[in-house]
């Protein structure tokens, strides 16, 4: 269940309350009339079944209460109730697969910023790659995976691609495009001073270390496991699952392969060097078709429900319009910039 704490103008709590009444999968809808200060208003509690809590929201925005008032969401981890248990029985589908997409927005918004935390893990993420790339220590390659911070703005990219959102896009890709850079920077300075201190031998060849030497050898299963990775991605980010184990999976397939870009040029290995970019390459273009393909079969599933929610009685005593949005009707007749 996921909980709502609505403030509402208070001309709109008694279209709020017929609304969230009218639906079966809402129960302990409780109102506080004029509890809140700022923004003045009133205060309305309910409880929601996951799977419907996009659409509901989506009608709480029609009404324009995310405008003038707010809609708090927050996860229920535990309830004893019969009726939730009805509302739960009233949604269709399982609560493990339902898609909140206003949770899915929030947690890339929170995970796409370009700061020096998130530059500083990818360096350091990289040069504990790089030198178990040098030691051949697999176990070295997995902590690597454990610190890398990328697949924040990567789950970012995906979501801004499916939902047109060029403002997160922005902040994705600049996340992406100077986070690699740097960490890969990282590792070719840590791999030179290594190097000039005489700790890796002059004989050193990636060839002679077969637990690392997956980093640079792109194939289709180098393709099959980064597509798999991406699909787990998007699949844990809008399930609710931990994101904190498919994250060191994405960075199975990234951070290893852009640590050894560095090592390579460093030690002057060009084709070790174009492997690891080829690599790397292949693997991010994996992740992204994955990712986006499983968002774009989400969403598509999630408008579905969506219009057949459109045709909800509650929506008409609410004052919204049958079988179409409100919103939607505002924007076909918003006039262009030309006219």
């Amino acid at each position: 269940m996921i909980h709502l704490r609505i403030v509402v103008p208070s001309y709109q709590s008694e279209h709020t309350l017929d609304l969230l009444g009218g639906i079966p999968s809402v129960c302990n809808l409780v109102f506080l009339e004029r509890a809140a200060r700022k923004p003045e208003g009133d205060v309305i509690l309910c409880d929601v079944a996951r799977e419907d809590a996009s659409v509901v929201v989506s009608d709480l925005r029609e009404l324009d209460i995310d405008v003038e008032g707010s809609i708090s969401m927050e996860e229920i981890d535990s309830q004893i109730s019969a009726g939730a248990i009805r509302a739960e029985k009233a949604a269709a589908g399982a609560p493990s697969d339902a898609v909140v997409w206003e949770e899915v927005e929030s947690r890339t918004s929170e995970n796409v910023e370009l700061s020096a935390s998130f530059l500083a893990f990818m360096a350091v993420a990289m040069m504990i790659a790089a030198v178990g790339i040098l030691t051949d220590q697999i176990v070295l390659i997995i902590g690597a995976m454990v610190v890398g911070p990328e697949f924040g703005p990567i789950a970012g990219l995906c979501v801004a691609a499916v939902q047109r959102r060029g403002d997160l896009l922005k902040r994705s890709l600049l996340a992406v495009v100077v986070g690699f850079p740097v960490g890969i920077t990282g590792a070719l300075l840590l791999t030179l001073a290594l190097d000039a201190t005489g700790l890796i031998p002059d004989n050193f060849a990636q060839e002679d270390h077969p637990f690392t030497e997956f980093i640079s050898d792109p194939d289709f299963f180098s393709f099959l496991v980064a597509y798999l990775a991406g699909a787990a991605g998007m699949l844990s980010l809008t399930s609710a699952k931990s994101g904190a184990l498919i994250g060191v999976l994405i960075s199975v397939t990234t951070i290893p392969a852009a640590a050894n870009i560095g090592v390579a040029a460093a030690l002057g290995d060009w084709p070790e060097w174009g492997g690891a970019i080829g690599q790397l390459s292949l693997n991010l273009g994996a992740i992204f078709l994955a990712g986006i393909g499983t968002l774009y079969l989400q969403r598509r599933l999630y408008r579905r429900r969506r219009v057949e929610h459109l045709h909800a009685e509650a929506r008409e005593a609410a004052g919204l319009p049958l079988g179409r949005s409100r919103r939607a009707k505002a924007r076909a007749q918003k006039p262009t910039a030309g006219g």
